[in-house]
């Protein structure tokens, strides 16, 4: 797929009959003519060398992934490994899902 940035403009264009159904996919996802149109949102980093691949999360569309409701065992700090978002837990609260995932303790 070849992507071009002018500006403010992205042009995405699919090179096989696979990206073409891809992105009749995500443009149907994404856009709707009767309502408001979903933004889509960066999750994490993008750096080829580390992983050439972007993920991006798409508003308003609930998360297909289920995760079981882990709460603390003590008072701790938590982080989303994504965003670099904290919290401090006290012994027994929820621990929150940030970014997708389940935030992680830190050490």
């Amino acid at each position: 797929m070849k992507i071009q940035v002018d500006k403010n403009v992205v042009e995405f264009l699919p090179e096989n009959e696979q990206e073409t159904a891809s992105m009749e996919t995500l443009w149907r996802v994404v856009v709707d003519c009767a309502a408001e149109n979903k933004r889509m949102v960066a999750i994490g980093e993008y750096i080829p060398s580390k992983q050439n691949l972007a993920r991006f999360h798409i508003e308003g569309i609930p998360s297909k992934t289920v995760y079981t409701e882990d709460h603390a065992a003590e008072e701790c700090t938590v982080i989303c490994t994504t965003c670099n978002k904290y919290m401090q837990l006290k012994s027994g609260d929820a621990v929150p899902v940030c970014c997708g995932r389940p935030m992680e303790t830190t050490d």
